[in-house]
Formats: structure tokens, sequence, C-alpha cells
């Protein structure tokens, strides 16, 4: 893929990006579920992965 392609085939430009300022949640796949502990107390929590506008991958659809 060219430096252009890949510009122009960013998550800013993808259908499954969903945009809060220059990063984001990409929703191309279900969220995924993340253990923490916090003052040993642990807990799970279902994310979405945050991506920066200007990323890219091979799931690319656009808007």
């Amino acid at each position: 893929m060219t430096t252009t392609e890949t510009k122009a085939k960013t998550c800013q430009a993808c259908a499954y990006w969903e945009a809060s300022s220059d990063k984001g949640e990409c929703r191309r796949h279900a969220p995924q579920n993340i253990v923490f502990e916090v003052n040993e107390k642990v807990s799970v929590e279902s994310r979405f992965p945050i991506t920066s506008a200007s990323d890219w991958c091979g799931d690319f659809s656009e808007k």
C-alpha cells in the first residue's frame, strides 16, 4: 500500500470508527473485556479499541 493509499484509508475515514476528538473507538468487532484491579478490587469492563484518527488497518470500510 502506498503512502497516499494509507492516508486515504485511515480510521478517520472508516465507517466503523466513532470519533471523540483525534482519538476514537473502532467498532468493527464487539467490545473486548478488560480485567483490572484497583485497591485490591477486581473489575471487568467491556471496551472498544481506542485508535488515533491517523491509524489504519486491513478492515477499513469507506464511510
